[in-house]
């Protein structure tokens, strides 16, 4: 199992773009077999614990059975026609790669 855990940082006002975006990509993960295990949008300061970097608008924890799964998710056509979104939307994102220990 490969895990990507992904910290997304938005630009100013673009949650609707992004929101648009998501509502196409992430339906397409189980075709890819993926899961999608969480989504959250941590929007208080009493949601961290501890906290040395930026917050993130959103995280999300997505499991794919493989490596190749995750590279067909990534160049899913339908995902690819709608990349102007996510471009327009997100300012940064951080993704880490990992497996269960």
């Amino acid at each position: 199992m490969l895990y990507i855990t992904q910290l997304i940082y938005l630009k100013p006002g673009q949650e609707a773009i992004f929101d648009e975006f998501e509502a196409i990509a992430l339906p397409g993960i189980p075709r890819y077999n993926g899961r999608l295990l969480f989504r959250l949008r941590p929007e208080n300061d009493a949601d961290y614990i501890e906290l040395h970097l930026e917050k993130p608008y959103e995280i999300h924890l997505v499991e794919f059975d493989s490596e190749q799964d995750f590279q067909g998710y990534m160049q899913d056509e339908i995902r690819k026609q709608f990349l102007h979104l996510k471009e327009q939307s997100i300012q940064s994102a951080v993704l880490i790669k990992g497996e269960k220990l």
